[in-house]
């Protein structure tokens, strides 16, 4: 009898581990100038005109929570670093932009995308006047 209890309990710790488990993973970054319904970005592009707003789409495939974060960088100074919880059953999209009222300077730019605190992927792109 005691035995049994003992595979019962085994088995419903297995089971509450399998439950907890989450595949949840960053699948694609996209970089562009506007983003459709669902998230997505519309006109990709790497190269911004000053006074355009930047947004990156964020993919994930897979279930799962966790914290969907970004580090906007300009000449090596961090420009932002906007961070989400996101929950999700299967695939999704999670949108992050940038903006600047009085314009971007011109030069070169990076994005990098982090999950659950460990690097997910980076993106470079430019502004021109």
């Amino acid at each position: 009898m005691r035995q049994l209890y003992v595979h019962v309990i085994l088995l419903v710790f297995v089971a509450a581990l399998t439950a907890c488990a989450s595949d949840l993973r960053v699948s694609s970054l996209q970089l562009g100038r506007s983003v459709n319904a669902d998230k997505t970005v519309a006109h990709h592009t790497t190269v911004f005109k000053s006074d355009e707003t930047v947004y990156l789409s964020v993919l994930t495939a897979g279930s799962g929570s966790g914290e969907i974060g970004v580090r906007w960088i300009y000449e090596g100074r961090v420009m932002g670093e906007p961070k989400k919880q996101v929950s999700f059953r299967g695939n999704a999209v999670t949108e992050f932009h940038l903006q600047n009222a009085g314009g971007f300077p011109p030069g070169d730019y990076d994005v990098e995308v982090f999950f659950n605190g460990q690097p997910a992927g980076n993106r470079k792109f430019r502004v021109e006047n």
